[in-house]
């Protein structure tokens, strides 16, 4: 009998020891995929996956931004989704190529509109676009909510398109928001600069120019004044740094093309398009990687193109 209860016990504390040794394994294999979905970029706080998103539509603490615009929010859109164009949240007084036409609201203003979307203080924003034919709205939207000190809006990487084509969940229902009271105390201009300042330091800034090759060299596409690029700007376009799929690309692949530009990380680097869109998602993308001096000049190309005391080169 003591050899039986003998032989019992060896056979437990050899059940134990597997057990506790599967039951480690699990638990690393579960760290190590909860560290694989975190990102390698300086600054991971301006992107999310997929992945999280899709586990987090029941959350009541995320708010998720559809900025694609109407028409296309209502043929699908991630369920939860409220639609927002970056319009809705910029001066439109005017018309552009004049002063002030599409930059952000004053915080008065902008904290209204805010508020109409169920802003707080508290909730993650989640913020997606069309990441093959849109202009970089998402990065738009995150570079706006951070000059309005809200850190934790992030963009969706990869976009609707990435979205839809994995067969992630999809609604037409339309949604609104409960109105919150959300106060933006003072806009945060760290983050923009405006056509004097920047006419007045054009030799101590680093320009990048976000549009398309052709704009670059002069084309005028969107009703612009005058065609070429402002002084001294380097091409980079916003479309550079996303995958075919609308995925960002590697932290190693835009470090490549950054340094490929020249750029340094204590450089001033001005961002700029033909309104301010795609270079906000350009200067977004520049801070998520560690350029802490970037900034969007979102008076942009038209109010540029629009002072004719200002040169441009072709």
């Amino acid at each position: 009998m003591f050899k039986s209860y003998k032989k019992v016990t060896v056979i437990l504390i050899v059940a134990m020891l597997i057990s506790g040794f599967f039951i480690g394994c699990t638990n690393k294999t579960e760290e190590n995929n909860d560290n694989a979905k975190e990102s390698n970029y300086a600054n991971s706080d301006y992107i999310v996956s997929q992945d999280w998103l899709s586990e987090n539509l029941d959350n009541d603490e995320v708010l998720i931004l559809d900025a694609r615009g109407a028409k296309a929010y209502k043929k699908g859109h991630i369920p939860g989704a409220i639609s927002v164009t970056w319009q809705e949240f910029s001066n439109m007084n005017g018309k552009p190529g004049e002063r002030g036409w599409g930059v952000v609201l004053d915080s008065k203003k902008l904290s209204e509109k805010l508020s109409n979307i169920g802003v707080t203080e508290d909730k993650e924003i989640i913020v997606y676009s069309d990441t093959q034919n849109g202009w970089g709205e998402d990065g738009r939207f995150v570079w706006m909510f951070k000059m309005a000190g809200i850190d934790n809006a992030k963009m969706l990487d990869g976009g609707f398109n990435y979205w839809e084509a994995n067969d992630y969940k999809l609604s037409e229902k339309v949604v609104t928001k409960e109105k919150s009271n959300f106060n933006v105390k003072k806009l945060n201009n760290e983050y923009t600069i405006d056509t004097d300042t920047l006419s007045n330091k054009l030799e101590e800034v680093v320009v990048l120019d976000s549009r398309a090759l052709d704009e670059y060299n002069g084309a005028v596409k969107y009703g612009e004044k005058r065609g070429g690029h402002i002084p001294n700007a380097k091409l980079l376009s916003f479309k550079s740094l996303v995958n075919e799929d609308g995925t960002f690309k590697s932290e190693n692949d835009l470090e490549k093309i950054f340094n490929d530009a020249g750029l340094k990380k204590d450089d001033e680097i001005v961002t700029y398009c033909t309104a301010g869109i795609r270079s906000a998602h350009l200067a977004i993308t520049l801070r998520m990687m560690g350029y802490e001096n970037a900034k969007n000049y979102d008076e942009s190309f038209y109010a540029w193109a629009g002072d004719k005391n200002l040169k441009l080169v072709k």
